[in-house]
């Protein structure tokens, strides 16, 4: 069996207690290099075979599975954060489907998730914003035109941008050109829940200067969008006049 674990965003107290789990049972580890805590494979067994999927092909690390399964052991294929997002195990799993080997998802805490706590911040403030948009800047890996970032920023919902920590000209380039403008507040969020973990907050036209002075050119996250400023309405959920499935409202 194969275990696509998610390893959280970075603390090593933040992989799932299902997620320790299993990498303590793992007869193989696949581990995301350059993004997971390496602190985490103090967790596998001592003898367990341990790769670096950094340096490695996605034939190389399907061989490796493919080898632990024919002589009856499991593997743990370690992702940062949670598989589901910028994780590439569709074309992992669509290789084990070919080779008739079963597989299961164990998720993980984004880093996404993880900014936001650094920020106190909330994604989805009342009368400011509902919605919350994962998305990229086109850069070495293309992105479809109907999904650029001027077309997202159309709406003005919260932005969370993973892989453009180095384009953070063309970031502010490309949102000034949808509906956000130099006043909307943003932030850069360095290795969220790492021990060395940086938090820049600014305004979208200073972007390019935060993340210079800062010295952030890479494993950040880019949230941009006017739930991290200071007006939004209360919630309702909460509101003495609102009646809920649980509660009346006062008069």
């Amino acid at each position: 069996m194969i275990y696509f674990v998610g390893a959280g965003s970075g603390a090593t107290d933040l992989i799932t207690v299902r997620g320790a789990r299993l990498l303590g049972e793992a007869d193989t580890v696949i581990y995301a290099g350059s993004l997971v805590n390496p602190e985490l494979l103090s967790l596998c067994r001592t003898d367990a075979r341990i790769f670096n999927s950094a340096v490695m092909t996605l034939q190389e690390v399907v061989d490796v599975m493919r080898q632990t399964e024919e002589s009856g052991g499991m593997t743990v294929r370690l992702h940062t954060g949670d598989p589901s997002i910028y994780g590439a195990i569709r074309e992992q799993i669509d290789e084990l489907k070919k080779l008739g080997i079963g597989w299961e998802i164990c998720p993980g805490v984004s880093s996404m998730s993880a900014a936001a706590a650094a920020l106190s911040a909330e994604y989805t403030l009342p009368e400011v914003s509902q919605t919350v948009i994962i998305s990229r800047i086109a850069g070495r890996t293309p992105v479809p035109e109907r999904e650029s970032l001027r077309n997202l920023a159309k709406i003005k919902a919260t932005l969370v941008l993973f892989l453009s920590a180095s384009y953070v000209r063309e970031v502010r380039q490309e949102l000034l050109a949808g509906s956000y403008t130099e006043e909307t507040p943003c932030a850069i969020v360095y290795k969220a829940s790492w021990p060395d973990e940086r938090v820049v907050r600014g305004c979208l036209g200073d972007l390019p200067k935060m993340a210079e002075e800062a010295g952030i050119t890479k494993t950040a996250l880019i949230i941009v969008g006017d739930v991290l400023g200071d007006d939004y309405a209360l919630s309702r959920l909460y509101d003495e006049h609102f009646t809920t499935g649980y509660r009346n409202a006062k008069d």
